[in-house]
C-alpha cells in the first residue's frame, strides 16, 4: 500500500525547455554537445559545491562572447510555465491527507529564485507548502540518480521503500529508485501529466 509520494519538479510540475542551452549558447561559440567538463560543472553546481558566481565565471570562460547577465538569462530561460491545473492538483492531494508528500529536485541556486519570481510568491508558496519536505539538490548536497539521495529521503522521514511512490521524467532517476524497492512512474513528458497520478497508484 502506497503511503508516501515523492515528486520531481521540472517537467513534472513546471514545464522546461531543456534545449535552450544548446540553441542559445551556439550564438556565443558554444558547442551542441555537452562536454564532460560541462556536465561535471553542472553537477557540482546542482549539489552546491560551487556558488552561482563561480558557476557563471566558469561558463564565461567556456563562452567568452557571453556576458554574465546573458548566461544567467539563458540558464533561467529553460524554466517555462507552471500550469494552474497542476498547482490545484497538488494542493487538493495535500488537503486530502491520504499520502505524505515530498518534493525531490535536482536544481540550483539560480533557478529557485527565478521560479518564485516567475510563478509569483503566492503561487510558489502554495506549491511549496503542499509538501511535508521540499528537497532541493543544492541545499542537501545530493543529486539524483545517486542512491544516497533516495536513502537520505527515506531515512530522514522514516519511509519504507515498498510504501513509497516516486515520479520523475528522467528514466535514469526512476531506475535508480526502483533498485531500492521504491515504486516508480517514469512520466513521459508531452504524453502524460501529473494530474493523472491516481490512475498510476
Amino acid at each position: 500500500m502506497i503511503k508516501n509520494i515523492i515528486f520531481d519538479f521540472g517537467d513534472v510540475f513546471i514545464n522546461l525547455d531543456k534545449q535552450i542551452i544548446f540553441r542559445e549558447m551556439q550564438k556565443f561559440g558554444g558547442s551542441l554537445e555537452l562536454t564532460p567538463e560541462m556536465i561535471s560543472l553542472n553537477e557540482s553546481y546542482e549539489i552546491g559545491v560551487i556558488s552561482s558566481e563561480e558557476f557563471i565565471e566558469k561558463l564565461k570562460s567556456v563562452y567568452p562572447k557571453a556576458s554574465a547577465g546573458e548566461i544567467m538569462d539563458i540558464w533561467n530561460g529553460m524554466l517555462l510555465d507552471f500550469p494552474e491545473k497542476r498547482l490545484e492538483f497538488i494542493e487538493s492531494l495535500a488537503k486530502e491527507g491520504q499520502y505524505r508528500l515530498f518534493l525531490l529536485s535536482n536544481t540550483n541556486a539560480l533557478h529557485i529564485p527565478h521560479v518564485e519570481e516567475k510563478m509569483g510568491s503566492d503561487r510558489f508558496y502554495r506549491f511549496k507548502n503542499s509538501f511535508e519536505q521540499f528537497y532541493l539538490s543544492h541545499e542537501i548536497q545530493l543529486r539524483k540518480p545517486n542512491a544516497e539521495i533516495y536513502r537520505f529521503v527515506l531515512d530522514e522521514n522514516g519511509l519504507e521503500p515498498n510504501e513509497t511512490f516516486f515520479i520523475d521524467d528522467t528514466k535514469e532517476n526512476t531506475d535508480a529508485a526502483e533498485k531500492l524497492g521504491i515504486r516508480c512512474w517514469n512520466l513521459k513528458v508531452g504524453q502524460e501529466d501529473i494530474v493523472d497520478l491516481k490512475s498510476k497508484l
